[in-house]
């Protein structure tokens, strides 16, 4: 996992054409689904922080995206999505794993957040593995919550 920067746009737009069905499955990730080449590196070119923006690779191949999202400070958001392809390995779960490790320990985060459409069970079964719990249902989809053991940090120095 790393930063999904504005170099890998070629790669990160292929990611999202093969993956628009994939993505609009529940609804989830329409906006993402609907962009275009240059739209994707639009997105790709905003400066994220202090919310973290990783892309996941596999053998050097982008599969897909995890965000950390500074909401409230130290409370956060947190998305993630995979290639179609590349469900059902584990690496959602272990990407999200480190990334929320990441946010806690060096950014302090205390809370971490997730909202999953209802009817995508795979994204709710990552959720609970990673200790996550249904915080709120909503017409369309369940809030999902988790308390972080964070250590007392401040947002590192920006680069």
């Amino acid at each position: 996992m790393r930063a999904l920067t504005a170099e890998q746009t070629d790669e990160y737009y292929a990611l999202i054409d093969r993956n628009r069905e994939h993505l609009t499955r529940y609804g989830d990730y329409r906006a993402p689904a609907a962009s275009d080449h240059r739209a994707a590196r639009a997105e790709l070119l905003d400066d994220p922080y202090p919310s973290l923006r990783c892309g996941v690779h596999l053998h050097g191949a982008l599969i897909g995206r995890v965000d950390l999202v500074a909401v409230d400070p130290p409370k956060y958001g947190f998305g993630y999505w995979l290639d179609h392809a590349a469900t059902g390995h584990g690496y959602a779960t272990a990407a999200c794993r480190a990334l929320i490790e990441y946010g806690a320990t060096v950014l302090g985060a205390t809370d971490v957040f997730a909202g999953v459409t209802h009817g995508n069970d795979r994204s709710s079964a990552v959720l609970t593995r990673l200790g996550f719990r249904a915080a709120e249902v909503f017409d369309t989809y369940t809030r999902y919550h988790r308390a972080l053991a964070a250590s007392p940090r401040a947002y590192p120095a920006r680069r």
